[in-house]
């Protein structure tokens, strides 16, 4: 596309010039000609510049992928996360030996603001959210997309029994994932962190949450296929900061997602 709009300008400019000689007989006016010239190179280096971020009407679109490696909804950039996966060290897991949910501090509040780490998720991922009076609390709001389910205006009402209008705050590493992969030998202060980093954190369906449990990207992904570029990214990403290991079989999952992106 870009070589023809290039090709349709340049033969434009052909004509043009022959239209001048014409016109003038014989007498051309260079200025003129100049002038029409970057005026017809700059239409199409526009058009071809619209094809390259994807706004033009031969761009990605819904369905698409941008020149620069993104992921359909642009949120991935598939070339450093590919590094990343490749810097990673691959090995079998560890046992889970001495594993406790406990052995992570989780719900705190990292970012000293007064809230613990679960409420400023269901602020973050919430629109029209509802706070109890101690300005932290997330009482109710409306989840624009669950991610692992892609249900579109999801409520959420805290203390309700119906799962359909409840969260879990979700480690996309989970906990006892991180266990296994190299968190056995953390100290508590960075178990804490690891487990109220909001680079981690997620609110998402309850039943897909239990469903996933412990699973690594070999054995679980959501089920909203829109969503497995950025919940394989942000595993490799968290991975990558904490240092944790990935098994082969998770890495070749990984990495099949990644080519789809």
């Amino acid at each position: 596309m870009r070589r023809t709009l290039l090709g349709l300008a340049a033969a434009f400019l052909v004509a043009l010039v022959l239209v001048q000689v014409t016109g003038s007989g014989g007498d051309l006016d260079l200025d003129s000609v100049a002038d029409d010239a970057r005026a017809v190179i700059g239409d199409a280096a526009e058009d071809v510049a619209s094809l390259d971020d994807g706004s033009g009407d031969g761009g990605s679109g819904d369905g698409g992928s941008g020149g620069s490696g993104a992921s359909p909804d642009g949120s991935v950039d598939v070339t450093k996360v590919t590094r990343q996966l490749d810097g990673l060290t691959v090995k079998g897991k560890a046992p889970q030996t001495g594993y406790d949910r406990d052995e992570f501090d989780h719900w705190t509040d990292p970012d000293g603001n007064g809230c613990d780490a679960r409420n400023d998720m269901l602020a973050r991922d919430l629109s029209d959210e509802k706070v109890d009076d101690d300005g932290c609390t997330v009482l109710s709001g409306t989840y624009d997309v669950e991610p692992y389910t892609g249900e579109k205006n999801r409520a959420f009402e805290r203390g309700s029994d119906d799962l359909a209008v409840s969260l879990d705050a979700e480690h996309v590493v989970a906990l006892q994932n991180a266990w296994i992969s190299g968190a056995h030998d953390w100290n508590d202060n960075r178990r804490e962190k690891f487990a109220n980093d909001p680079a981690n954190l997620l609110m998402v369906d309850p039943g897909e949450n239990r469903t996933k449990g412990a699973a690594n990207a070999a054995e679980w992904l959501p089920p909203n296929k829109a969503f497995r570029c950025e919940y394989v990214a942000t595993q490799i990403e968290v991975k990558a900061a904490y240092e944790l290991a990935i098994t082969q079989p998770e890495k070749d999952a990984m990495n099949r997602v990644l080519e789809s992106c």
